[in-house]
């Protein structure tokens, strides 16, 4: 890979620009509402499920939020429309928080049934693939090309730590100590941070209605970017062999390892604190290939599995996914870093919304999937075939060959829609 001129930026240096740092304290706040879903959703769908099979019910509401949010991103991904990045993240905010906080309060009047709280993260969740890429874009848009692996790489530090860390501790607490139904309240709440961060450093967004019929499609470019399809193939199956593990873990915790909604927290917290520690580290792999690295990280993930599949108490397991953290962490920001070097500007939006929907997709599959395998196999049997499947996806891996990227790097990474008066960054 050719080397940029200018020296990669540090994770300090991104951080000096105030209107990043706003934006990321935003993001910040939001995942530490999502992490408080992965304590409180399995544990209310655990309360409510009423005729439906345990395992089924976890992975349907685990699932819902998924699967309308791919169905929504696919015009944007597979069009030549542009979505306008501060609408996607304004529209998102006020529709989750608006969502979640409803169905909680409906929770805590005992008037939710499971049927309910699905249909509620469905809708809810509705621009979650338009606000995923739209949070890289807007961040990516307050950076120069030399600062993309910081960006991507604190983008990932913030959301383990809020998502895996603070976020399923402060759900684990809630639910313990009250509910689970009104951790679903508190969510809805997060979103305000992000909503107000949007509003003041993310400009509004030109019309693009014009410049439509200019544009090229995220399938189109991709079919002249064969690396980044093979790239998007081992994200969506990393992904999707995941899920069997979120859907077993609380049944897991619940059950033979003899915890509770407290324990399930400790869990997830000591997950978080390891994916903290290895998104910390991330900056410092910035020379290491990145396609061997990615398959390290798939290969340590899966051993790491094994290690969580054979615990016998709370505690083991907790060690099994505070390492996991620590390997998981990388992937993301490695892989997006790895995307950008053979994109154009103009390319980025189109290509981010269909690899976030792509790859999303694999979470409603694997989900719904999950539920039937850990209601036949139990969930250490799920754990072990997810173990098994993720080894067999690194050493698959082997046949992927790296490419080198294009002589002349991309243009600075703006969001397109962030409009041409904001050519002058700071960051």
């Amino acid at each position: 890979m050719s080397q940029p001129a200018t020296p990669e930026w540090s994770y300090v240096q991104a951080l000096k620009n105030p209107r990043l740092a706003l934006f990321l304290g935003g993001v910040a706040f939001s995942g530490i509402g999502d992490g408080m879903l992965i304590a409180a959703i399995p544990l209310l769908a655990m309360k409510i499920h009423g005729d439906l099979p345990v395992a089924i019910a976890v992975s349907l509401a685990a699932a819902a939020p998924f699967v309308s949010s791919t169905l929504v991103a696919l015009p944007f991904s597979l069009g030549t429309r542009r979505f306008p990045v501060r609408g996607g993240l304004v529209s998102d905010c006020l529709l989750r928080g608006a969502a979640l906080a409803a169905a909680g309060l409906a929770a805590v009047s005992e008037n939710l049934t499971i049927f309910a709280l699905i249909g509620a993260l469905f809708v809810g969740s509705c621009l979650r693939s338009v606000g995923t890429p739209a949070t890289r874009l807007a961040a990516l848009g307050m950076a120069p090309s030399h600062g993309r692996f910081a960006v991507n790489g604190l983008l990932a530090t913030v959301r383990q730590f809020t998502l895996y860390v603070v976020g399923p501790a402060i759900g684990g607490l809630i639910a313990g100590f009250a509910s689970p139904e009104w951790a679903l309240v508190v969510d809805g709440a997060t979103f305000l941070p992000l909503l107000l961060a949007t509003l003041l450093v993310v400009p509004r967004s030109p019309s693009t209605r014009r410049e439509a019929k200019e544009n090229e499609s995220g399938l189109k470019v991709m079919r002249r970017l064969p690396v980044a399809w093979r790239l998007l193939i081992v994200v969506f199956f990393f992904n999707l062999l995941y899920m069997p593990v979120e859907v077993a873990l609380p049944l897991l915790v619940n059950g033979p390892l003899g915890g509770d909604g407290k324990a399930l927290g400790v869990v997830w917290t000591l997950f978080g604190a390891g994916a903290l520690l290895g998104a910390l580290a991330t900056n410092f792999l910035r020379s290491v290939p990145q396609v061997p690295l990615m398959m390290g990280i798939i290969a340590s993930w899966g051993a790491t599995t094994v290690g969580l599949a054979l615990s016998q108490n709370v505690a083991s397991a907790a060690v099994a996914f505070f390492v996991g953290g620590v390997v998981y962490a990388p992937f993301t920001p490695v892989a997006y870093s790895y995307l950008h070097t053979f994109l154009s500007e103009k390319d980025e939006q189109p290509v981010l919304t269909l690899w976030s929907t792509v790859s999303t997709l694999a979470a409603p599959i694997g989900l719904l999937a999950a539920g039937p395998l850990v209601h036949a196999l139990g969930g250490r049997g799920a754990v072990f075939l997810s173990a098994f499947l993720i080894l067999a996806l690194a050493l698959g891996m082997t046949r992927m060959r790296p490419m080198a990227p294009p002589e002349d790097p991309p243009p600075a990474a703006p969001a397109v829609q962030l409009g041409k008066h904001q050519q002058n960054r700071e960051t």
